[in-house]
């Protein structure tokens, strides 16, 4: 039977579509001081990080990935996107064989996938058709560790957190036989507010992620009305992570489109955020 790809379809709007623009504006994004002490991940970890095109989010995004670089390599990605688009349910599971950038074609761990269906979460390809959340990760992953490490790609909603909670719930007694995975969480901070208020609410939201505490940031979400679009795939990572023993979270870079355009009248904001314990290579 003929592999089931998933194409790009943001190559050449939020990042380069030739292979070797992709690779030199990623590279040059990670900078050339990447700690790599560990050739493969020893452990968990978990990663907040933006998906707007490279040129405003892409040095936020970068400084993130770089926090969690020296862990190694890790088994699998579990990648918790957004959904702009409210197709596929409360979660969905990609099934496709693989998802194809420029840089080459990246494995699904459909093992993992089949797994998470039988345990109860629905499979449902038209939440991913049109959705970038989990694309523009794709390629900073291939730069750090080849095409060879499998994902998972899980777009999740907006949701009650007891639905979010049971999400969460499922995929640790599935993740559990996986051995140590990334479990990376894709999402812009504000969206559209002048500067200074983006700075300010996203401060509060930052906070609230870096307490590890999933009810906290879901209530400051509700009675602040933020608009965080992946919101439900954060609240489901920090769910997640006390079951791995992620205790220690960090903030590794912030920044608005302001930043980058020069207009601070209505800004995206971008957080990189890491969730990790403390592991040797030798361990």
């Amino acid at each position: 039977m003929e592999s089931e790809i998933r194409r790009p379809v943001v190559a050449g709007a939020f990042y380069p579509a030739k292979p070797d623009q992709l690779s030199k504006v990623v590279s040059d994004l990670l900078g050339e001081e990447i700690d790599r002490r560990c050739p493969t991940s020893v452990a968990p970890c978990a990663l907040i990080v933006p998906h707007a095109g490279y040129p405003y989010s892409g040095l936020t995004a970068a400084a993130g990935y770089r926090s969690i670089a020296a862990l190694g390599r890790p088994r699998v990605v579990i990648l918790l996107g957004a959904n702009h688009t409210g197709l596929g349910g409360s979660v969905a599971i990609d099934d496709h064989d693989a998802w194809s950038t420029p840089l080459g074609d990246v494995p699904v761990a459909r093992d993992i996938v089949a797994t998470l269906e039988e345990a109860g979460l629905s499979i449902n390809r038209s939440a991913f058709t049109r959705e970038h959340s989990i694309e523009v990760q794709l390629p900073f992953l291939q730069v750090l560790w080849g095409s060879t490490t499998p994902i998972v790609p899980i777009c999740v909603q907006p949701a009650p957190r007891s639905t979010l909670a049971d999400i969460a719930n499922t995929m640790a007694s599935v993740l559990d036989e996986t051995g140590p995975a990334m479990i990376l969480a894709s999402s812009d901070f504000s969206h559209y507010e002048k500067d200074e208020v983006a700075r300010e609410r996203d401060e509060a939201a930052i906070a609230s992620i870096l307490s590890l505490d999933p009810s906290r940031f879901l209530d400051l979400c509700a009675s602040e009305r933020l608009s965080i679009c992946g919101a439900g795939a954060i609240a489901t990572l920090l769910w997640l992570a006390p079951h791995f023993g992620l205790d220690r979270a960090s903030l590794a870079g912030y920044s608005t489109s302001g930043d980058v355009t020069g207009d601070r009248s209505a800004v995206v904001g971008y957080a990189a955020i890491s969730i990790v314990r403390e592991v040797s290579c030798d361990d």
